[in-house]
């Protein structure tokens, strides 16, 4: 299948490893001229350059933390400015640390709402006008199954990923008319660094392996496994995809069967 990507523009924040890494290289293997992001930047030049050398594809690196008020403007500005617009954004973050309820005061809150929410709420802002010219515009961003289904531990994630789907629903029903689509995916475990250093800290608390925290992680799926970032972003590049033209306001788990409810 054709997904029409050739030549469109994206930006994908979050993207120097993991899921977000994924993404952008399904992208690019598409066509597009992709802005990748980490706060780091010494990993997003390494992996601009690392996806350009696989895929041939125009790719530029801009660091910057999305969690700081006034990074996303800027990244926003500096991938349009280097591609002449903006066709596609993904948002996409670290999620915020585990622990219960009662371990988090105020500041570590508000800190898990600026990385988690208001990150999506700034970059998608600061696109608007770009995306508003484009005859493709897409915004995807990238949430959790935990708005679902509360993962245990994760109480910061579990509660302000959910305010990020219904930022996402409710921009796809206020601004269809204006062609712009919104659409989330909701993933669960699947096999990063990010998870991995989950699986560790609960190898930790249960005087366990990695291993066999992430075997017994994967008995939540009915394939008996957790997912591969590829797997991820092949859904979320169809996705933001010309292909997909007549889908927006879906909350789309990826997440191998470990949602156990019918809606």
């Amino acid at each position: 299948m054709d997904l029409h990507l050739k030549d469109k523009r994206a930006l994908v924040t979050g993207s120097s490893r993991g899921l977000g890494y994924a993404v952008a290289l399904g992208l690019a293997r598409e066509g597009c001229r992709v802005a990748i992001n980490s706060r780091d930047e010494a990993k997003v030049s390494l992996a601009a350059k690392d996806i350009a050398g696989e895929t041939g594809a125009p790719v530029i690196g801009l660091a910057g933390d999305v969690a700081d008020p006034d990074v996303p403007e800027r990244l926003v500005g500096e991938a349009a400015r280097a591609f002449g617009g903006l066709d596609i954004l993904i948002t996409n973050a670290g999620g915020p640390p585990s622990g219960a309820f009662e371990t988090f005061n105020e500041a570590a809150w508000q800190k898990a709402i600026d990385l988690s929410l208001m990150s999506h709420v700034r970059l998608i802002r600061a696109a608007l006008p770009h995306l508003r010219q484009s005859k493709a515009a897409s915004v995807l961003t990238v949430t959790s199954y935990s708005v679902k289904q509360p993962i245990p531990n994760l109480v910061l994630s579990n509660s302000i990923r959910a305010a990020t789907v219904g930022l996402t629903k409710s921009l796809a029903l206020e601004l269809g008319m204006t062609g712009i689509r919104f659409n989330s995916i909701l993933p669960a475990w699947t096999e990063t660094e990010r998870v991995y250093d989950l699986m560790k800290s609960r190898a930790e608390q249960n005087h366990s392996t990695l291993q066999q925290e992430i075997a017994k992680q994967s008995l939540d799926s009915p394939l008996g496994r957790m997912g591969q970032p590829e797997e991820f972003a092949n859904a979320a590049v169809f996705l933001v995809s010309p292909a997909a033209s007549y889908i927006t306001g879906v909350m789309l788990s990826v997440d191998g069967g470990m949602y156990k409810g019918t809606l």
